[in-house]
């Protein structure tokens, strides 16, 4: 299977919805399309609601989630 590049289809913009990751030309956060799958919402489903993404956007949010760098943990200055 080809690897998907998750950074043709996700991006984010300080301008849309305050800089979240979205799918390109949508207004569709990784995480809401997370959500949809969460609540049991089966691919099909996605994409006859969404007619905007692909099977490849889906896949790019997945691979994004994957790939991107964790969150630094906190660490405390008092000391």
């Amino acid at each position: 299977m080809k690897k998907i590049e998750w950074g043709n289809f996700i991006h984010s913009d300080p301008n849309v919805l305050l800089g979240k990751p979205v799918v390109k030309g949508t207004r569709l956060a990784v995480e809401f399309i997370l959500g949809l799958y969460a609540e049991g919402w089966a691919e099909d489903q996605i994409l006859e609601n969404y007619p905007n993404l692909t099977k490849e956007s889906l896949l790019a949010v997945f691979a994004y989630t994957h790939g991107r760098p964790s969150p630094s943990p906190h660490r405390s200055s008092a000391g």
